[in-house]
């Protein structure tokens, strides 16, 4: 999967201006991008799209970021999507929840550009 051009990242953060922050980012390092405001359109935009990472806010209004992990994670057809929580909720908990969920990296917000594009390109990398 190191095709930058061919791999489909899924934004998710309700928070617009990390949307446009976060997009900006990630097609800057060549990547396919899409978003999503909330947990909802986050879910229908897998179905349509199959990402093959996630960068996934807590909290967000509605589904929280941690219940659309565990839906992705218990749908087969998403094995191959990788989750990068990327949130202001920091906490050692709030770490745990996330792995357990289903993430295979949690980042806290203020995030720093440098380290969430090493942190994308590993993933796509070593999956």
């Amino acid at each position: 999967m190191t095709n930058k051009s061919k791999t489909k990242v899924l934004l998710v953060d309700d928070e617009p201006n990390i949307l446009v922050a976060l997009e900006y980012l990630v097609k800057k390092e060549g990547y396919q991008v899409w978003k999503a405001e909330d947990g909802e359109q986050a879910l229908q935009t897998m179905d349509a799209e199959l990402p093959n990472i996630v960068i996934l806010d807590v909290m967000m209004p509605g589904m929280d970021g941690f219940e659309v992990a565990r839906r992705i994670r218990k749908n087969n057809r998403f094995d191959h999507t990788r989750i990068i929580f990327l949130t202001a909720k920091g906490t050692q908990k709030d770490r745990f929840k996330g792995y357990s969920n289903g993430g295979e990296v949690y980042l806290t917000k203020p995030f720093d550009n440098d380290e969430l594009i090493s942190t994308i390109n590993e993933v796509v990398e070593f999956g």
